[in-house]
């Protein structure tokens, strides 16, 4: 095995696939603050809460094999973003239930880097994990979120409103889809 691809946990043609560290901190603090990025979301992230949210990466990880992944450009050995799988536990109909998603730095965008990274993260799911269920979510606004899940197989389920967005009528208006793997 080539010695740059021995850190990650698993590899498409052009991502690798690891788990979280320290030094990622300020490249996703930086994403986390990039509005063009965070579009469909209704805030900016501080740096506290980045950190947060990597350290529940970890723990998911430490628990369940996966989370959202931070991912390098092999080519170039650098983080563009994550990509990867997480427990979504919010008070739903299809919670608990695990989740594909992805965030990643604009200039990354319109080379198909989250479309191969996603195909990647269910053939681990179901490989590696023995999962046999993935659900992705968006607001009905995101067409290129939306876009990626139906290139990857992925089939609308249902509209439904998110819970965790019910104070903000851009974005509470969702769509469900799923896989079976």
């Amino acid at each position: 095995m080539d010695n740059s691809k021995r850190k990650y946990l698993f590899t498409s043609s052009r991502l690798g696939f690891r788990t979280w560290a320290h030094r990622d901190i300020q490249q996703m603090t930086l994403l986390n603050s990039d509005k063009k990025v965070m579009e469909f979301f209704p805030f900016l992230p501080s740096e506290k809460e980045t950190v947060e949210f990597i350290h529940r990466m970890q723990n998911q990880f430490l628990e369940n094999g996966f989370c959202y992944f931070p991912v390098d450009l092999l080519e170039t050995d650098t983080f563009i973003g994550f990509i990867g799988l997480s427990m979504q536990q919010f008070d739903s109909d299809f919670t608990p239930c695990v989740d594909i998603g992805w965030r990643i730095h604009k200039k990354y965008w319109g080379q198909g880097l989250a479309t191969e990274g996603a195909l990647e993260c269910l053939a681990y799911a179901k490989n590696d994990l023995q999962l046999n269920r993935i659900h992705s979510m968006a607001p009905k606004t995101n067409l290129k979120s939306i876009k990626v899940m139906e290139k990857i197989g992925m089939t609308y389920v249902k509209d439904f409103e998110h819970p965790k967005l019910k104070e903000n009528p851009r974005l509470n208006k969702c769509v469900l889809f799923a896989i079976n793997l």
